[in-house]
């Protein structure tokens, strides 16, 4: 028998740019073999069946410099639900017009949350950041590789 290492990706998305890099990331995901990735909007998560998982992966389009509030509110929940050896990543989508201003910045503020409120989750991979041209998109150029790849080399280490 196989043992499948399911994963769940959850995130929020107004313009469905984030919603695009989580797709995209599940593909990703799905070509690595012995992989179960599920992937749902954050408001449709059952909190209750987290624990199910092997790992989490959290994305949130950069709000202000920083996640959304829903994506910091579902981490606070995490952080009472009994999440053994877990492991997460985080990724985001940012407005890059005129500067990478917000280059990471809301992977980096969800990380810490993670850390402090979820301190037993491990982190898989240093989060993912992607460049949106647009408030609605659509993503830069050459951007949507990046997140095949990010779940495909998240898939690969969970795998190890």
């Amino acid at each position: 028998m196989n043992i499948m290492t399911k994963v769940i990706v959850a995130y929020e998305s107004k313009f469905g740019n984030t919603k695009l890099v989580a797709e995209t990331i599940v593909e990703g995901m799905r070509e690595v073999e012995g992989i179960e990735a599920d992937i749902s909007e954050l408001k449709e998560v059952d909190l209750d069946k987290v624990t199910d998982y092997d790992a989490i992966l959290i994305g949130s389009p950069n709000h202000f410099g920083g996640p959304t509030k829903g994506v910091k509110k579902f981490i606070d929940k995490l952080g009472k639900l009994s999440l053994k050896v877990k492991m997460f990543a985080v990724f985001d989508t940012y407005l890059g017009k005129r500067s990478d201003y917000f280059f990471e910045k809301a992977v980096k503020k969800m990380e810490k949350r993670i850390n402090e409120t979820v301190p037993g989750l491990k982190r898989i991979a240093p989060g993912l950041s992607i460049k949106v041209q647009e408030m609605k998109g659509p993503l830069v150029e050459g951007e949507l590789p990046k997140c095949k790849d990010f779940g495909r080399k998240i898939a690969t280490k969970l795998k190890t």
